[in-house]
């Protein structure tokens, strides 16, 4: 058998080939260690590459080697300090192992784990390998293209009603000032000496007979040429040009309300970061509306939705009548895959919770294929989930997840937005 093996190189002296079959092969190992790595850096560093550790043992690959054979007996030296059963150091530096912080030793080896640079491409897709947008058709997801139409110029050909009547007359007159001028400047020519036989012959003379004769076959030819013709006809010319537009659609609905001090603040912006950097990285084609709130709702673009200082009171009800608006001004079409995400500590003023829940069900959850719900607190449960209870009990595409710490935020996105198994 034949075994054909690409060792050609990229422009970085890297073998792709070799590099690719790498992570396939120890996709496990870089997958714990990517979770690892995650745990420690900020969610506004996520969009770049690692470097992650594989221990060495991982890497070792198993042989084949001769042992002893038969029965054999050894004999091993006494010792002073240590009985059966009891429990041996580890050698303090040298002595194997993977390293330590103990004293230099001048025996022994070790070798270091195996530090493996992942592309920030590589990076992201072993993040988001098994997340999701739930719910999602694929053939529904994909571009939908509009098209607009535009003027381009003009054509020579097309229909009558798209003839351009100024610009089909003005060729047309170029076109006789163009054919006629050779004639009429021999017209003007014959015309004169005309005149001048006239007035030196007489008006029976034979040359004045000549003349008119010609005058008229020049008049004629200069008569002949058409008023308009086919090909002066021109016609205003349209175009279509495509538009692409985007099928589905995330609202991201913070509340910034006093009740979320800073840690909580900055919790639920952690959290639409991450699920922001998602829906960029894993559907191109998907819009993203910020809805942030305290008593007033207001959509914002995306650095005022992060960095904004505002705060005030809570009525959530106003964030979500804002999204139904949006979503009927601008999404109603039946051509929208629309998905909503809302944080908040759920401290809302008591009579404000029901008209949630009822805007939820009958304005909102009938649009929408997915909605989650993310509460920010250490604590019990606030009204805003007791209400929103209700809906999770009967409404297949509303979800509710508590973030208690900002440890929990990745466990809480990975279990919202995992892939289903059907």
């Amino acid at each position: 058998m034949v075994r054909i093996i690409d060792r050609r190189f990229d422009s970085k002296k890297k073998s792709a080939v070799n590099r690719q079959r790498f992570v396939r092969r120890f996709k496990q190992q870089i997958r714990r260690a990517v979770s690892d790595a995650i745990d420690g850096r900020s969610i506004r560093d996520l969009d770049n590459g690692e470097s992650v550790s594989i221990p060495t043992k991982d890497l070792s690959e198993p042989h084949f080697q001769n042992g002893k054979g038969g029965i054999w007996e050894q004999v091993f030296p006494g010792n002073d300090q240590f009985s059966s059963g009891d429990q041996i150091r580890r050698p303090q530096g040298g002595a194997g192992g993977s390293g330590g912080g103990g004293k230099a030793g001048n025996d022994g080896e070790s070798e270091d784990d195996f530090v493996f640079q992942l592309s920030r491409d590589e990076f992201l897709d072993i993040f988001f390998d098994d997340l999701a947008l739930p719910n999602l058709v694929r053939t529904q997801l994909s571009r939908v293209t509009d098209f607009k139409s535009q003027r381009a110029g003009f054509t020579s050909s097309g229909v009558p009603a798209n003839i351009n009547i100024v610009r089909s007359m003005r060729g047309a007159l170029g076109r006789r000032l163009a054919l006629g001028s050779p004639y009429r400047a021999r017209y003007r020519e014959l015309q004169q000496e005309l005149d001048e036989a006239i007035a030196e012959q007489g008006e029976d003379s034979d040359r004045v007979r000549e003349l008119r004769e010609e005058l008229g076959k020049l008049r004629a030819r200069i008569d002949a040429i058409p008023f308009i013709d086919s090909f002066d006809l021109r016609y205003n010319n349209r175009i279509r040009i495509p538009q692409p537009t985007t099928q589905a659609v995330m609202f991201c609905v913070m509340d910034v309300s006093g009740s979320m001090d800073e840690e909580k603040k900055a919790t639920a912006k952690r959290f639409f970061m991450l699920l922001y950097l998602f829906l960029n990285r894993t559907y191109e084609h998907i819009e993203v509306v910020f809805i942030r709130h305290h008593t007033i709702a207001k959509e914002t673009d995306e650095d005022e939705f992060f960095h904004s200082r505002e705060s005030g009171g809570t009525v959530v009800s106003s964030a979500l009548e804002l999204m139904r608006d949006i979503i009927r001004e601008r999404y109603a079409g039946g051509q929208w895959n629309i998905y909503g995400a809302q944080a908040s500590d759920g401290d809302n003023w008591d009579n404000d919770s029901p008209i949630c829940r009822r805007i939820l069900d009958d304005e909102i959850l009938p649009w929408c294929q997915y909605f989650a719900y993310i509460e920010i607190t250490p604590g019990e449960p606030q009204n805003l989930w007791r209400e929103y209870e209700k809906l999770h009990a009967s409404s297949k595409n509303f979800a509710m997840q508590r973030i208690e710490s900002p440890a929990d935020i990745y466990p809480v996105f990975r279990e919202l937005f995992k892939k289903s198994l059907a």
